[in-house]
């Protein structure tokens, strides 16, 4: 058969100049046309007598009007259009043409539509083309692909004649053989003769990936299912996602629609495999934040949060900061999306905790920490940084901040630095919180598990509310009269257990506020002065360790203990502020300048 080179998808075959030119080649030029075609536009000047004696169609309508001798006849919707009805037309004119995987759709599709079948001629085109795609085409990957890619335009009749289905059935067989086979390459012997499967990439050989992406988003859909249910390796299925998605949202995002992107990113988290990290974490937010923009469906969404919860781990910053692409009014950062994940990560670690304490029963007690606290502890970090970045934004209200804060569970912080870092940006930025919500934002925080930087910070922090201050200082004394105790177990200080909460933060309901306020005041001046003594106490310890053991012997106890009251007497206004002349002042002054300076900062 010659090659019939000249497909034009959008000129009318027998119109125009060239078109005629080709019309001369294969159609009698001696013989005078007797019927008129008309296919999408095109005009074709043929004869009765070829066509008839091929395609049962043109035969019935010819007979239907043999007494008004028809001489045209318009065939409406033909498969294909004017070009297939051009390679229909040359095979009842006997005219050579090769089949090949860019037409043997449109033959199976216009025979079927023609009626060219054994039943009005021995080897008819029905026949040869459906032959040819079952011998040649379903053995062949590349060329199904290109069958199917050509069915896109001869739906839904290409599906009823079920060359979709045989050509998905043929690459999902052939790509499942040829990992096996490239799977069988892999097995090598060890030195020590065990049969074990070479390091190689899980993906190498899996050349069809890039041929997939082609396909458009439905075809695409099925070919990926066919390939799941026969076996292919996941990682392959994945890689093959990920391909397609970024051919179709960035290469074609210019000129493609927001219907058609959204109908892509749904169709590919449908698809995704359910063993984890077999789709890159960076892929997954990738798909997300499109998700958010075009508004996809909600179970695309909660598909794309969970996935991404159960791997939060390896996360980074950028990661969650997804733009909000909603209102103006609304935050900077989508932080709804956000706390969706965050609750599924912790939902999904409450899960792994459960399946733990089944197996712990017969496992001895292990110091190191187990995956689900590691995990833990970097969601934490990343959920403070998270914090930090989103705290400046003036329209994120508090509960939302809040929500944040809590979705871990407490033993998620060891430290709890940063989460008091991001509620200290938070108070920043939002000067005109009343004291309640104050207190209700650092309620999150336990002052107890802060750095001792952190806690020297907190303990001079105007914004913090009363409460926090006096939690602050307390817990801070505590750390110094323990770190004296350590140093010198023989002195008269004595410990204080870490068991004992201070409870400023639930004050009395007996009594008024006036007189919870002024108890709250005298709490806070009493720690600060007791705070001040041991700091200056403990940096004196510290400063010569070694002569101070020998100044604590029986003989000189006394004239150390002087000199060290006179040095803390000189340091005592340490939150004051005071000039070094007004240390002298009796302690009556200095309780009401620091006195004056908690009701100016509150």
């Amino acid at each position: 058969m010659a090659m019939d080179k000249h497909h034009h998808h959008h000129q009318m075959p027998l119109t125009k100049s060239s078109s005629r030119q080709r019309y001369n080649e294969w159609v009698f030029r001696d013989v005078p046309s007797d019927i008129t075609i008309e296919v999408d536009g095109g005009i074709f000047s043929l004869h009765k007598f070829p066509l008839v004696s091929r395609s049962g169609r043109i035969r019935r309508l010819v007979a239907e009007h043999r007494d008004s001798d028809i001489s045209r006849i318009e065939l409406v919707s033909l498969p294909g259009g004017s070009e297939s009805f051009e390679l229909a037309a040359k095979f009842c004119y006997g005219v050579n043409f090769e089949i090949t995987a860019t037409n043997v759709a449109q033959l199976c599709c216009v025979s079927d539509y023609l009626e060219m079948s054994e039943d009005h001629s021995k080897n008819n085109l029905g026949s040869r083309a459906e032959e040819y795609l079952d011998s040649i085409v379903c053995k062949n990957l590349e060329m199904c692909v290109e069958v199917l890619r050509q069915c896109e335009n001869l739906l839904p009749l290409a599906d009823e004649l079920k060359i979709v289905s045989r050509c998905i059935d043929a690459v999902a067989s052939k790509a499942c053989v040829e990992q096996i086979a490239s799977s069988f390459s892999r097995l090598e012997y060890s030195s020590s003769g065990r049969l074990h499967m070479s390091k190689q990439a899980n993906c190498e050989g899996d050349w069809w990936i890039e041929d997939l992406s082609v396909l458009r988003i439905d075809l695409y859909q099925r070919v990926i299912t066919a390939m799941k249910f026969r076996g292919v390796r996941p990682e392959s299925i994945a890689a093959s996602l990920v391909s397609y998605a970024q051919k179709e949202l960035t290469q074609k995002s210019i000129s493609g629609s927001n219907v058609q992107e959204k109908l892509v990113v749904e169709t590919i988290t449908s698809l995704m495999p359910v063993e984890k990290f077999v789709v890159p974490l960076s892929f997954l937010f990738g798909l997300l934040r499109r998700a958010v923009m075009l508004d996809c469906n909600a179970a695309c969404r909660l598909d794309l949060e969970r996935r991404i919860g159960s791997q939060l781990d390896i996360a980074t910053l950028d990661d969650i900061l997804i733009p909000s692409f909603r209102h103006a009014g609304d935050t900077l950062f989508d932080v709804d999306t956000v706390h969706r994940i965050l609750v599924n990560f912790s939902q999904q670690e409450g899960d792994s905790d459960d399946d733990m304490e089944d197996v712990s029963v017969f496992e001895s007690d292990s110091p190191t920490a187990t995956p689900s606290q590691t995990a833990l502890f970097k969601v934490s970090k990343l959920v403070d940084n998270y914090l930090a970045e989103i705290a400046p934004d003036a329209n994120l209200k508090l509960n939302k901040f809040i929500a944040i804060a809590e979705t871990l569970p407490a033993h998620a912080r060891t430290v709890h630095d940063g989460l008091y870092r991001a509620i200290d940006v938070y108070l920043k930025a939002h000067q005109t919180l009343s004291d309640p919500d104050k207190r209700r934002l650092c309620k999150s925080i336990d002052f107890q598990k802060l750095s001792q930087e952190a806690g020297a910070h907190a303990a001079q922090n105007e914004r913090l509310p009363l409460q926090s201050i006096v939690q602050v200082l307390y817990f801070e004394q505590l750390r110094l009269r323990n770190a004296l105790f350590c140093s010198y177990p023989d002195d008269d200080i004595k410990p204080m257990h870490q068991s004992w909460r201070i409870n400023s933060g639930a004050l009395s309901a007996a009594m008024s506020p006036k007189d919870n306020y002024a108890s709250l005041r005298r709490e806070n001046r009493e720690l600060k002065l007791e705070l001040a003594r041991m700091r200056m106490r403990l940096n004196d310890l510290e400063k010569d360790h070694v002569c101070m053991k020998r100044d604590m012997q029986k003989s000189s106890s006394r004239r150390f203990m002087k000199s060290f009251s006179k040095r803390i007497g000189k340091k005592f206004n340490i939150f004051g502020h005071s000039s070094s002349r007004e240390s002298t002042t009796s302690p009556s002054r200095h309780s009401e300048r620091t006195e004056s300076k908690i009701t100016d900062r509150t």
